[in-house]
């Protein structure tokens, strides 16, 4: 696999305000972890880097959010940030996994135009990638909140794309939760390719991503899954991964790339069951930003996502992220700063990993060597490819 480009003028979208998408101190999506990004970050040196530029995100207006969301769902949200016992549970809010909160609407409209600014960046020129690891809100969908989502910015920002002259994006979604709101909003929207990898609906929330969802009549072949085996590990997700993405991209020939990396698909998770190490996420950001490269001038949108290991895994993978898209040299064996590990060791109690990766082996199968109908992930991936490659004019057995 070939190394990151040399530098890359790159926008990472960061303020301390994103952190008020704060559903409390006993819930999962604790914004801590981007607080604990931005600073390992600052301590790598990636937000000094020449190739960085620090945007600060702003609230998405009401018509920014209603190019992907109902109105009639805003003004729910709204009202729910007002007052929280007034939530819509009928449309997600107020939930075990929604709480609703004081200031809820301007906290998530927020991270929407994290995304939308990233976008901007990209369509003015300004930057070649752009990274809002605060966004990939992916389980909203156009009138419901889901899974710790109230508003998808990912989708408002593939929408700003569209609405200013882009013709194909390609969206590409890692986390171990399949993608399943950002899919819904471009069902039947054939300048839009989603493509989920993720822990099998079998075994995790939302139960969706399974092969035979390949979009809307007017767009079938442009919702693209692959329901990962429950226990897949490195090597398989990233059999899968060079499987399906890069043929898919070469046929689409999408004008940018916008991807979503959560990483709670990482082994010390505590909501999923992939067991990915962050050397292989690493890996996947690598080979998504080469195909970028190859297929759109390397026009390329990261956002963040799921992530729940709040000290050991979150900072180092987003950290690497922006590392990746910048094109500095951040590697698997890269010292994680002392200062860093201090910081997180007073604050936390906890000894946070020396390296930036975890030593995984991350050797993978090409799937040119062949296919084994007895292997778990070859025929998911093969009923994926059968499934959507003809639709694209590709042989899924030899594409």
């Amino acid at each position: 696999m070939s190394s990151e480009s040399p530098s890359i003028p790159t926008s990472v979208v960061w303020d301390d305000s994103m952190l008020a998408y704060n559903f409390g101190p006993t819930h999962p999506m604790n914004p801590q972890r981007l607080a604990l990004t931005a600073r390992l970050s600052t301590d790598l040196g990636l937000f000094d880097h020449q190739a960085v530029t620090l945007t600060p995100p702003f609230v998405a207006t009401d018509a920014e959010l209603a190019t992907v969301h109902d109105d009639d769902y805003i003004d729910a949200v709204r009202t729910a940030g007002a007052d929280p016992e007034q939530a819509d549970q009928a449309v997600g809010l107020g939930t075990a996994d929604n709480p609703a909160f004081a200031g809820m609407h301007e906290a998530s409209a927020r991270l929407v135009g994290g995304s939308l600014a990233a976008a901007d960046a990209i369509l003015a020129g300004r930057a070649v990638h752009a990274v809002n690891f605060g966004g990939g809100m992916h389980h909203a969908g156009r009138s419901m909140a889901s899974g710790f989502c109230i508003y998808n910015d990912a989708a408002a920002a593939i929408q700003r794309l569209l609405d200013s002259g882009t013709q194909r994006v390609l969206y590409i979604d890692v986390d171990a939760h399949h993608g399943d709101g950002t899919q819904s909003i471009f069902w039947n929207d054939p300048r839009v390719m989603t493509i989920s990898l993720h822990e099998t609906g079998m075994s995790l929330f939302p139960g969706t991503g399974f092969a035979n969802e390949v979009g809307g009549p007017r767009a079938e072949g442009y919702a693209v899954n692959v329901a990962l085996p429950t226990l897949a590990g490195d090597g398989a997700f990233l059999r899968a991964f060079h499987a399906v993405v890069p043929p898919l991209a070469e046929a689409f020939q999408p004008e940018v790339i916008l991807s979503q990396h959560g990483c709670d698909s990482h082994v010390d998770d505590p909501l999923t069951n992939l067991r990915i190490s962050v050397d292989a996420q690493r890996d996947l950001m690598v080979s998504i930003s080469d195909l970028a490269a190859r297929v759109c001038e390397g026009r390329w949108i990261a956002t963040g996502g799921g992530g729940y290991n709040l000290t050991s895994v979150v900072p180092r993978v987003w950290s690497t992220l922006i590392a990746v898209a910048a094109g500095v040299s951040v590697g698997p064996k890269t010292p994680v700063p002392e200062s860093w590990r201090s910081y997180v060791l007073e604050q936390y109690g906890t000894t946070a990993p020396l390296l930036m990766g975890d030593g995984a082996d991350t050797w993978w199968r090409s799937w040119e060597v062949g296919y084994d109908p007895n292997d778990e992930l070859d025929r998911t991936v093969m009923a994926t490819r059968k499934a959507i490659f003809p639709l694209h004019g590709l042989d899924p057995w030899f594409d």
